[in-house]
C-alpha cells in the first residue's frame, strides 16, 4: 500500500509538502518531501531541524520507541492516553463487527492510523494533513463536535475512568476517540472548548491517584507564573465534584489562527529511545542558533530550572519542554506546561542542567552553570531568591484553590527540602 499524505500549515491551509507513505504486511516506510512552492517561497523555513530545505524525499529511520515519522511531525501524533484510546476502539469495533457477522478488518493499526486519528481542529501545533481524498484528518463525523464544551466534562470524566478500570462501552471509546492530545503522558485527559470558546486541555484524576494530582499541578502553574515563569494559563474546573485541571492551548492565540509548535526533543534532535542524557544546556545552544530573542528565553529556561528544582518537578524530559514559531525559521520558548510537584521521586532531574552536574537537582548545581548562560552571578543569585520566595507561599495559593489542609500535606516533600534553604542563602 502506498498513499501520499499532504502536510499544510494553518488554518488557511498553505502546502508545505507531503509525507510519501508505504507499507508491505508489517513493514512501513515514510519520506517527507517539501513542496516546489514552499521551497521557492521567500518565507519559507525549515520545520524541523532535521528536514533541510532542499528538494526530494528525505528518509527517517524508525527507533525503538520512536515514530516512524520526522519528530515534528510525530509531535502532533496521539500522545499514550490517546494511543490507548484508538486501541481499545478498534479492539471494540472489531469486535461488534464479529458478532454482527460483519466484514471484519483485521489489519493492526499503523503508524499512519495513529497520526490521522488526532482531530484536525485540536492537533497540537500547525501542522496539518490531508489525505488523498482532500480531507483534512482526523474530520469530524456527522452530527459529532470534535472538541466538547466544558458542560461535557462530567461526560469525560466518567468515559476515561472507565477506560482505566476497563469498563468502557464502545458508546464510551466513540466519545473519547480523536479528541486525545499531542502533549504526552498516560494520564487521562481531553482536547474542550471552554466558556470562551479557547482550545484548553482538560485533564482528569486517575482512579490509580493516591494524592490530589490535578490540583497539584495548578497549585504549581499558579506559583510559577508568580515566579516570573511565562506558564500556560491553568485553572480548577469542579466537574461533578471530580476536580479537572484545565489548561488553556498556547497553540492557539486569542486573535484566531495556530501556532506551530515543537518539543524540545524536536529542536535537539533527540530520540525517545536515545540511551543518552540530555541537558538544558543543549537547549541553550539551540536557542542561541534559532531563538527570535535568544537571551531572553535563556533566562527563561534558567527561572524554569529553578522552579523544578524548587518544587521536586523531577518529570522535565524534553517533550515536557517546548517552542513556538516566532516567523523567519525563528523560535520562542513556549509557555511553560506539565509543571508538577512529586514528593515521592528521587530529586532527580529528567533533563540534566549540564553533562557535567548530572542528574543533579541542586541549587549550587544550577548555579555553577550560570556563566554558560551568560546569566551574571548576581543576577542568577536574585533570580533563584525571587522564585523561592513564590514556592513558599505553596501552602497559602493552595488554600486559594480550595485544596484542604489533608490534600495538601501529601505535596510537603515536594516543597519542604534542603535546596529551599540553599536558595534562600544564594
Amino acid at each position: 500500500m502506498k498513499l501520499t499524505i499532504k502536510v499544510f500549515l494553518g488554518d488557511e491551509p498553505r502546502l508545505v509538502g507531503m509525507i510519501r507513505y508505504s507499507a508491505e504486511g508489517a513493514r512501513e516506510s515514510a519520506a517527507f518531501e517539501y513542496d516546489a512552492s514552499w521551497l521557492s517561497a521567500p518565507d519559507r523555513f525549515s520545520i524541523d531541524p532535521a528536514l533541510q530545505l532542499v528538494p526530494g524525499a528525505q528518509f527517517h529511520k524508525k527507533t525503538r520507541d520512536g515514530s516512524l515519522f520526522h519528530a515534528a511531525i510525530a509531535d502532533t501524533e496521539p500522545d499514550g492516553w490517546g494511543r490507548r484510546v484508538i486501541l481499545r476502539d478498534h479492539a471494540k469495533r472489531m469486535q461488534e463487527a464479529r458478532r454482527a457477522r460483519a466484514e471484519v478488518d483485521s489489519r493492526p493499526l499503523s503508524d499512519l492510523d495513529f497520526l490521522l486519528e488526532v482531530d484536525d481542529s485540536s492537533r497540537v501545533g500547525a501542522l496539518r494533513f490531508q489525505d488523498e481524498e482532500g480531507v483534512f484528518r482526523r474530520a469530524p463525523e456527522p452530527g459529532r463536535r470534535t472538541a466538547p464544551p466544558l458542560i461535557e466534562l462530567g461526560h469525560l470524566a466518567a468515559a476515561s475512568r472507565s477506560v482505566e478500570t476497563n469498563t468502557e462501552t464502545a458508546a464510551d471509546l466513540a466519545y473519547l476517540r480523536g479528541r486525545g492530545t499531542s502533549l504526552g503522558g498516560l494520564r487521562p485527559k481531553c482536547t474542550v472548548v471552554d466558556e470562551k470558546g479557547r482550545l484548553s486541555i482538560g485533564k482528569f484524576p486517575s482512579v490509580s491517584d493516591e494524592r490530589a494530582v490535578t490540583k497539584g499541578e495548578v497549585l504549581a502553574m499558579r506559583l510559577a507564573t508568580a515566579a516570573g515563569i511565562h506558564a500556560a494559563e491553568a485553572r480548577l474546573v469542579d466537574s461533578d465534584d471530580v476536580p479537572v485541571a484545565l489548561i488553556r492551548r498556547f497553540d492557539r492565540p486569542d486573535g484566531g489562527g495556530r501556532l506551530l509548535y515543537t518539543s524540545a526533543a524536536t529542536m535537539l534532535g533527540a530520540e525517545p529511545s536515545d540511551p543518552g542524557e540530555h541537558d538544558y544546556t543543549e537547549i541553550v545552544d539551540a536557542l542561541r542558533v534559532h531563538g527570535a530573542d535568544a537571551q531572553k528565553d535563556i533566562e527563561e529556561l534558567w527561572r524554569r530550572i529553578a522552579f523544578s528544582i524548587l518544587i521536586t518537578n523531577v518529570d522535565d524530559h524534553l517533550l515536557n519542554h517546548g517552542f513556538l514559531h516566532a516567523g523567519h525559521g525563528q523560535w520562542r520558548l513556549a509557555p511553560a506546561f506539565d509543571l508538577n510537584p512529586f514528593p515521592d521521586r528521587v530529586r532527580e532531574l529528567k533533563t540534566w542542567i549540564s553533562s557535567e552536574t548530572g542528574p543533579e537537582a541542586t541549587i549550587e548545581a544550577l548555579l555553577s552553570v550560570a556563566p554558560y548562560f551568560k546569566i551574571p552571578r548576581a543576577r542568577a543569585k536574585e533570580v533563584v531568591k525571587h522564585v523561592e520566595r513564590a514556592v513558599a507561599r505553596w501552602r497559602k495559593e493552595g488554600r486559594s484553590l480550595g485544596m484542604t489542609d489533608t490534600e495538601l500535606e501529601p505535596f510537603a516533600p515536594a516543597f519542604e527540602h534542603p535546596e529551599r534553604n540553599a536558595a534562600r542563602r544564594a
